[in-house]
């Protein structure tokens, strides 16, 4: 069975911040962009990527209008495989009450694959193999 990746929020900011074009993160963003892997979002992420890109502090450093981000995700969406709010109730409760709709995300399809940056959801011993970095993604995605 072939994997769909859900891109967490801080992988697809630091891609946008980031000056090194060849960086995992970065990588992962340009592929975002061209349809180079098939990933997906809810509207609750799609939501989440807006929220936090239209921040007042984000948006001196990465110098995009709230227009242009606007275009970036409509883009992003387009190639993404945009999935329906999860059905049924999810009895795994993620390790951060934010990250809850992640969480439900993964358990909706046993083909999801979150790659994140962050520590806490990866260190779940209940999503072992389900979560993994930006650089062990790229990593399997290119080879």
């Amino acid at each position: 069975m072939s994997n769909f990746y859900v891109i967490d929020t801080n992988v697809m900011v630091a891609g946008l911040l980031t000056g090194h074009a060849d960086s995992p993160v970065a990588r992962i963003l340009d592929g975002m962009l061209t349809a180079a892997f098939p990933f997906v979002v809810s509207e609750a992420l799609l939501a989440e990527y807006h929220a936090v890109l239209v921040r007042p502090k984000l948006c001196k450093l990465h110098g995009l209008s709230v227009a242009e981000i606007d275009i970036i995700l409509t883009d992003m969406a387009h190639h993404a495989i945009v999935l329906p709010p999860p059905s049924s109730a999810n009895n795994s409760v993620a390790p951060d009450s934010g990250d809850q709709f992640l969480w439900d995300l993964l358990a909706s399809r046993p083909d999801l694959v979150l790659v994140t940056g962050d520590k806490l959801l990866l260190q779940d011993e209940a999503m072992q193999g389900r979560v993994i970095l930006p650089q062990s993604f790229v990593a399997q995605w290119e080879h």
